[in-house]
């Protein structure tokens, strides 16, 4: 299964991404590309996923998203989560049956996630939740939520059906970027969940079981926005040796070569440090989160400026509908917040970067 640029063009217009898409997904096995054979995945490396990741990414960032939450959720069990836990829901989340929504984002904690007030109560062997989630990727499809909370003052998180009484999801359409996404608002009022549902104890929830999560997100939309860029070039190539202005090519222009360049020369930047963070998550270095945001952090800026570039370039083909250049420059808009934003990553790289030195680690 293999979208094309049309397909994610429609889907992207009607905000919609089809069951059958989603279907076709998962039975190429996409949802555990990492996951171990045991869980019902493919026990591919973390350079499998990427490179999977790169090839989806570069014609429809929507479908890497339903990638990337699926891969979110199950990096969080899979870590975090007990024998009986990921016995249950691994194979689910591999095989499809089962699609996940990371509920993190609230309306007063976006970048700052210790700031959330969804409340877990714990009664015997019952998690009552409470609270209100903002922008959950495929929260209008999703049937289990990895929620994020507080319990007894502690972060936790605790998985959720989607079927359970109490929730309610409002879709959201119209956002910048990541329209086939079918992003929702989710409620969840005294929702009652089974104790077995808590995901790590309470104190974990943040520090460890969301962090396993976002860094996987970043893992795979910094290989999402690698291919975004070099699918960027590829079209602005095409396209300026075949227009020409009068007897001349736009690819004779100095100032079109010159664009050019820096578009190819970000994208080949940022692949190879999505390379350079998939080497470290398959070595297991202890630098592997520090490189993958390093990556996340230069490819979406890549995605950014190569797909804004080629806009320029192709001038009105680049701001038709059915544009994958004009899709790109806003869904990578979008990139440079989600998974931790431009300036949360520079803060992040400067702080490792900063203790190497203190610790003398770095020569």
């Amino acid at each position: 299964m293999r979208p094309s640029e049309l397909d994610a063009a429609d889907w992207d217009d009607r905000g919609v991404l089809p069951v059958d898409v989603r279907d076709a997904v998962a039975k190429a096995g996409w949802f555990g590309t990492d996951l171990p054979a045991r869980y019902g995945g493919l026990g591919g490396s973390q350079a499998d996923l990427g490179e999977l990741c790169a090839e989806i990414g570069a014609v429809c960032s929507s479908v890497r998203g339903l990638v990337t939450v699926q891969g979110m959720v199950s990096a969080a069990i899979a870590r975090w989560g007990t024998a009986e836990q990921r016995a249950d829901w691994l194979p689910a989340l591999a095989s499809g049956e089962q699609l996940a929504g990371f509920a993190a984002t609230e309306p007063g904690a976006g970048t700052e996630l210790s700031a959330v007030d969804t409340r877990l109560e714990r009664a015997g062997d019952v998690i009552t939740v409470t609270g209100e989630k903002r922008w959950v990727t495929f929260g209008q499809e999703a049937t289990v939520f990895l929620v994020l909370g507080r319990l007894d003052g502690r972060a936790a998180t605790v998985l959720v059906e989607a079927e359970r009484a109490g929730v309610t999801t409002e879709p959201v359409s119209g956002q910048l970027g990541l329209r086939a996404a079918m992003i929702a608002h989710v409620t969840f009022d005294r929702v009652r969940v089974p104790a077995g549902n808590l995901v790590a104890r309470p104190g974990f929830g943040l520090s460890h079981v969301v962090a396993t999560a976002l860094d996987h997100g970043r893992f795979t939309v910094a290989w999402g926005c690698a291919g975004m860029a070099a699918a960027c070039v590829a079209d602005t190539a095409a396209h300026v040796v075949r227009r020409r202005q009068g007897s001349v090519a736009l690819a004779e222009h100095e100032l079109v070569r010159s664009m050019l360049a820096g578009m190819a020369v970000d994208a080949t930047s940022a692949r190879q440090l999505c390379l350079a963070a998939s080497r470290a998550r398959d070595a297991g270095e202890p630098g592997a989160v520090a490189t993958t945001v390093m990556a996340k952090y230069a490819a979406a800026r890549a995605a950014a400026s190569s797909s804004r570039d080629a806009v320029q370039l192709l001038g009105s083909a680049g701001c038709a509908g059915d544009s994958r250049a004009g899709r790109f420059f806003r869904d990578a808009k979008v990139m440079q917040i989600i998974e931790g934003s431009d300036q949360v990553c520079e803060l992040h790289i400067a702080d490792h970067l900063l203790r190497q030195h203190r610790t003398g680690s770095v020569a």
